[in-house]
């Protein structure tokens, strides 16, 4: 059924999803508490060529995972790239910290890229504190960032 022309289309707000709390109150971690297993990865997630992926374990339990892949992209090039996911309850202790300066020196590679969301605070905090400097481009749409393995 048609509707008629001189009626006016109610136009609603799209509702906001609820927030997420991602921190938790159990405070930071001791470097000495983290342990970084090797592991071979999934095809996308550190497994594929080049690739280089850790599972995250604070005291014995799963944490988080870490890989390395390799981008393509037309300002860089070929290079490797730094995810890391951190559980819920693991976020906000300081772990990220370590695990990017870890996994970065454990790394085959001399140089790593981290892409991550511009609004992404605590991965950028997280990689400073590891050594990463922004090297965004005008024509990056993601926060990038680079290491580079102490001469």
């Amino acid at each position: 059924m048609a509707r008629p022309t001189n009626t006016k289309r109610i136009r609603r707000a799209t509702p906001k999803p609820p927030l997420v709390k991602a921190k938790s109150n159990l405070g930071p971690v001791s470097t000495d508490d983290i342990e970084l297993i090797s592991t071979t990865g999934t095809r996308d997630k550190g497994g594929g060529s080049g690739g280089e992926a850790w599972t995250v374990m604070v005291d014995g339990k799963r944490a988080g995972k870490a890989y390395i892949n390799m981008l393509d992209d037309p300002i860089r090039g070929l290079h490797p790239s730094f995810h890391i996911f951190l559980n819920r309850q693991s976020q906000g202790r300081h772990i990220g910290r370590v695990v990017y300066k870890s996994c970065c020196s454990r790394s085959k590679y001399d140089v790593i890229y981290a892409h991550m969301r511009k609004s992404n605070i605590a991965s950028r905090k997280a990689a400073e504190h590891a050594g990463f400097v922004d090297v965004t481009s005008q024509e990056d749409m993601q926060l990038v960032m680079v290491w580079r393995k102490p001469s």
